[in-house]
């Protein structure tokens, strides 16, 4: 996690946003934008919307789609990114994937608007209709592979105590009731990575009259090791597509845990692929995996 401030206030986007020192990104729906967004912000549903591979191939291509995508917005390396959803809980985490897909391609100055456009408006921010159209740059990627796990990895990490699996799903998922956010059966199989523990997303956020704050930081540590996660276990998050997870990734690295992988696959790859194992029906209890005898 950088030394750098990752949740911005209304006052501090204002402040960069008039100095042309930002470009404010928005994750929501094209209509969502169009109704009403922070002045100056740029629409990018792309960030959202995106499902990931993590083959080679898929890899490549995710880089090469959201490098033209930021470079598009004017992104150049010396602009801060904010980006901003509605409020930290009511859009799967998308401010959050947005953060973190700029950092994983290696973006230097990016952060989050605290609390979204819920946040701003009780700043007594005010919305506009009007587009705003920037210049194209050049994006400065450089990949930072550390924050990624593949299908790979994860199957790598089936039976390894070394290495946690952390996935932060929707209960009805968890509980292979659902495949996917998207509807009951979007996705091929129901469950569960063998051996992951679970923590729901929204518990690491305290909501306040419909306005979503993360958990101070010992709350979070306190969750974390309800599940026998601390801050120096090597831990891999998964949620559908990854954007819960990069909410709970904030949300962790915010609590001093540093070692933090986001499958960006997560279910909607890893259940597509029948050569991958998974835990069906009802948790047995998040044992370990052995894998096959």
């Amino acid at each position: 996690m950088p030394s750098t401030p990752v949740l911005h206030s209304p006052d501090d986007v204002r402040r960069l946003a008039a100095s042309g020192d930002a470009v404010v990104i928005d994750v929501r729906d094209p209509a969502d934008f169009a109704a009403g967004h922070i002045p100056g912000a740029v629409s990018m549903p792309d960030i959202f919307t995106y499902l990931a591979e993590t083959t080679p191939e898929g890899l490549k291509t995710l880089q090469q789609t959201f490098a033209t995508l930021f470079a598009d917005m004017g992104l150049d390396g010396k602009k801060t990114a904010i980006v901003y959803e509605d409020a930290l809980h009511t859009r799967y985490g998308a401010s959050c994937r947005g953060y973190w897909i700029l950092r994983y391609l290696g973006y230097p100055a990016v952060g989050i608007l605290d609390g979204g456009l819920s946040g701003w408006r009780r700043a007594g921010g005010t919305l506009v209709t009007d587009v705003t159209h920037p210049t194209r740059t050049e994006f400065p990627l450089r990949i930072n592979p550390a924050l990624m796990a593949t299908y790979a990895d994860v199957r790598a990490a089936l039976g390894n105590p070394a290495i946690r699996l952390l996935d932060n799903r929707d209960r009805v998922e968890w509980l292979g009731e659902s495949s996917s956010p998207y509807g009951v059966d979007f996705a091929p199989r129901k469950g569960r990575i063998p051996g992951a523990v679970w923590i729901e997303w929204y518990d690491f956020m305290k909501v306040t009259d419909g306005h979503a704050a993360f958990r101070t930081a010992d709350e979070i540590r306190q969750l974390a090791a309800s599940r026998g996660l601390t801050p120096d276990d090597d831990i891999i998050i998964y949620c559908f597509k990854g954007a819960r997870a990069a909410n709970t990734y904030v949300a962790l690295a915010s609590a001093g845990f540093t070692r933090l992988r986001i499958y960006m696959g997560s279910w909607n790859e890893w259940s597509r692929n029948e050569a991958l194992p998974i835990e069906p029906g009802l948790p047995k209890a998040a044992a370990p995996y052995c894998g096959a005898a």
